[in-house]
């Protein structure tokens, strides 16, 4: 068992329990396409800007960055998923790209150059640093002058019915699950409203904004599609992942029935709660 961090986290993100992050992408870009929308409208990534791309994934981000700023400007993806990675070179290089690359890396330490980027940017990906001042730094003297940064996280699970609300509905099927630690790395790693100013202004950057942002994430057309999703990502999914057939089976049956008393006119849409949290270098 390893004892450093940051080789933990690259063995979960490659590990089984997260494989579906890569092979069913599609639907994690469905889910959080609103928050990507908002995200690039924060970011305004301008025509010719060089850009790092935190915590890629499958791609997608990338993607939305090289249409914005265009074949004289750049765009990075960093991601430890070795798996994503994969598909968002393959989607680059179909779509031909050539300002953009996606590489298999880690943010906090990649070698970058001193100034070299105008725009740090992440969907999600920044709440996972198991030593976040640090790695902030690090991208801090990446960027040049005047640079700029733009992120989401989520808010407290308790804002977040559209994961916690199914993990809880699951509570009586499932083992006890040990209690979520204030601040520690992880989707709520930057839940607590003062958490990524701290983390920022501790890493040299200035005028740090958080703006609070709602939105409704449809999980399906229907409550059994809606079951599945929670039960291939996020912390349904983990929770699961060693249960054996009958277990599942029986939550899924369990989801099912939670879902049926959400599902609406346009399927089941739960609501969602994020960050957006903008600074200066």
């Amino acid at each position: 068992m390893t004892t450093n961090p940051d080789a933990d986290a690259a063995c979960f993100w490659n590990s089984p329990m997260t494989r579906a992050w890569a092979t069913e992408h599609a639907r994690v870009d469905a889910l959080f396409a609103g928050v990507l929308e908002r995200a690039l409208e924060a970011a305004a990534p301008r025509l010719g800007e060089r850009v790092i791309d935190i915590g890629c994934g499958s791609g997608t981000s990338v993607l939305a960055l090289a249409e914005r700023v265009g074949a004289e400007g750049q765009v990075l993806g960093l991601d430890l998923a070795r798996e994503s990675i994969a598909v968002a070179q393959r989607r680059l290089t179909a779509a031909g790209h050539r300002q953009a690359r996606a590489e298999v890396g880690d943010a906090a330490s990649y070698p970058l150059p001193a100034g070299g980027f105008d725009l740090l940017f992440s969907r999600f990906g920044v709440m996972f640093f198991p030593d976040p001042v640090a790695a902030f730094r690090h991208l801090h003297a990446a960027l040049r002058p005047g640079g700029r940064l733009c992120a989401t996280a989520f808010q407290a699970p308790t804002a977040n019915p559209w994961t916690s609300a199914p993990a809880a509905a699951l509570r009586p099927l499932l083992p006890p699950q040990p209690p979520a630690q204030s601040d520690a790395p992880g989707q709520f790693g930057w839940a607590r409203a003062g958490r990524p100013a701290e983390i920022l202004e501790g890493a040299g950057f200035r005028e740090v904004r958080v703006t609070p942002q709602e939105l409704g994430f449809r999980l399906g057309p229907d409550a059994a599609t809606a079951a599945r999703t929670a039960m291939t990502f996020g912390a349904v999914a983990r929770a699961l992942f060693e249960a054996d057939a009958a277990t599942r089976a029986t939550a899924q049956m369990a989801l099912e029935t939670f879902f049926a008393g959400h599902q609406g006119p346009d399927g089941v849409v739960m609501p969602a709660a994020i960050w957006i949290v903008t600074a200066q270098a």
